[in-house]
């Protein structure tokens, strides 16, 4: 994600650092490389042209030219302009109303159903509300079927009615239906659309004026950079939607929808989401975005993902068992299952200050724990509690039970014991907390 975008800002700092001295030219320089890195990004020209002249404003006036650092001062500067230039903080998301109504509306094939399904289920376990999703697209009946499955797979009805053909009408009756049963919250998964489409937009609009919903979002797919922008504008022209939803923000995506839609509507980005695992949603905060895109991690989202898979009375009896030196292979794979429920491998470590860019070319997927699980899997109960049990003839019965090699059996143990130093020696000194994770003062 923005991976090219951040090369080119690199590349543009660099004008200004190293240099012995700076003058207006080199900060000009500078500004010149950062709007090209911007319109190579997606971004629309005007927009691109505006953002950097209140770059160059900015920087002149505080003195950038006379600065100890100028290099790090610019990049402050235009972190504070990436922040304003998609919202300036995380906006509201309203839940009010009995039951509070939530309309979809995007592209075909902008990964909207997937996303409805991916919001009740945040909603569920967020905002601890009773959540029914509604079927609404009435011209592809295999929408309604994977609705269906994503629903049971998270364990949240779905009101649907594949007779019925008027998606008004099925909108309307699976309000009803949420009503009459104490649903705190309705999704409302309508057909995919073009702008220009006008009978689907009419229907649409005709949806919100029957429901009233609390939030209407436009759903969009961030690869498709300044056309999504476009599209984003025709549909507010008509909705007048609430706010924007950016998917596949895992992919090759440019990054120029996420830096001008909101500029262009006028509207905040209230969510983003990566990928097709169900739980990789994230609430949209524009400071946090632009420091990864200048490559300075966002480690008050990666905190944030490991405190909703942190379980304190597990915590609690994990750290008892690392003071008395007992951590064990269950211990082990048990920590490894909730990194993995946190989400991608790669995005989480991207999270990391100083990370990001280390690990941007490497191919790190959901599968790089297997070879761990597999080999622990292979032990039986005895050794995963008794780690000292484990001799030879055991590793190699381990090797071959997990499709490893001996070689790799003894690698990992070696691992495993280093690691059972290193969180003893930290609790020595005071520095274990967090369910497990060790983390120094």
């Amino acid at each position: 994600m923005f991976n090219n975008l951040q090369d080119r800002l690199d590349s543009a700092f660099k004008t200004l650092k190293g240099k012995g001295q700076i003058t207006e030219v080199n900060v000009a320089s500078t500004v010149k490389e950062i709007r090209r890195a911007l319109v190579e990004a997606d971004v629309n020209y005007k927009i691109a042209k505006e953002f950097t002249d209140n770059i160059k404003e900015e920087a002149l006036g505080q003195k950038v030219l006379t600065a100890v650092d100028p290099g790090q001062l610019m990049v402050k500067i235009v972190q504070d302009e990436l922040t304003k230039l998609m919202g300036g903080e995380a906006a509201d998301f309203s839940l009010d109303g009995k039951p509070a109504v939530v309309l979809l509306s995007g592209l075909q094939g902008s990964g909207k159903t997937t996303f409805s399904a991916k919001l009740a289920k945040y909603l569920k376990n967020k905002k601890t509300k009773k959540v029914l999703l509604v079927a609404a697209d009435v011209y592809r009946p295999a929408a309604i079927d994977q609705l269906h499955i994503l629903g049971e797979q998270i364990g949240v009805e779905v009101y649907s009615d594949k007779i019925n053909k008027n998606a008004v009408e099925i909108a309307e009756n699976g309000l009803a239906h949420a009503k009459s049963n104490n649903f705190g919250v309705v999704i409302v998964d309508t057909a995919g659309r073009q702008a220009l489409n006008e009978a689907l937009m009419t229907e649409i609009e005709n949806i919100k004026k029957a429901i009233k919903p609390n939030e209407t979002l436009f759903v969009v797919d961030s690869m498709t950079g300044q056309d999504a922008v476009n599209t984003a504008k025709a549909f507010n022209e008509r909705l007048n939607f609430d706010g924007v939803v950016l998917t596949k923000l895992d992919g090759d995506t440019r990054g120029g929808a996420a830096l001008s839609i909101q500029w262009t509507v006028d509207k905040p980005i209230k969510f983003v989401s990566r990928g097709e695992k169900l739980d990789s949603i994230d609430v949209f905060h524009p400071d946090r975005m632009a420091r990864r895109i200048l490559g300075m991690g966002d480690i008050v989202s990666l905190v944030e993902k490991a405190q909703e898979q942190y379980d304190e009375k597990e915590a609690q009896k994990l750290e008892k068992k690392i003071k008395r030196n007992q951590f064990d292979f269950d211990d082990f794979l048990s920590q490894i299952k909730q990194i993995k429920k946190m989400g991608n491998l790669k995005d989480l470590l991207g999270m990391m200050p100083g990370v990001g860019k280390a690990v941007k070319d490497l191919d790190i997927d959901d599968d790089a724990f297997k070879s761990l699980e597999a080999m622990i899997q292979s032990m039986t109960p005895d050794e995963r509690g008794n780690p000292d049990l484990i001799n030879s003839s055991r590793r190699q019965r381990i090797a071959k039970g997990s499709g490893t090699t001996i070689q790799e059996v003894n690698q990992f143990m070696k691992q495993f014991e280093q690691m059972k130093k290193m969180m003893k020696m930290m609790n020595k000194n005071g520095g274990f907390n967090m369910g497990g994770m060790p983390f120094g003062k």
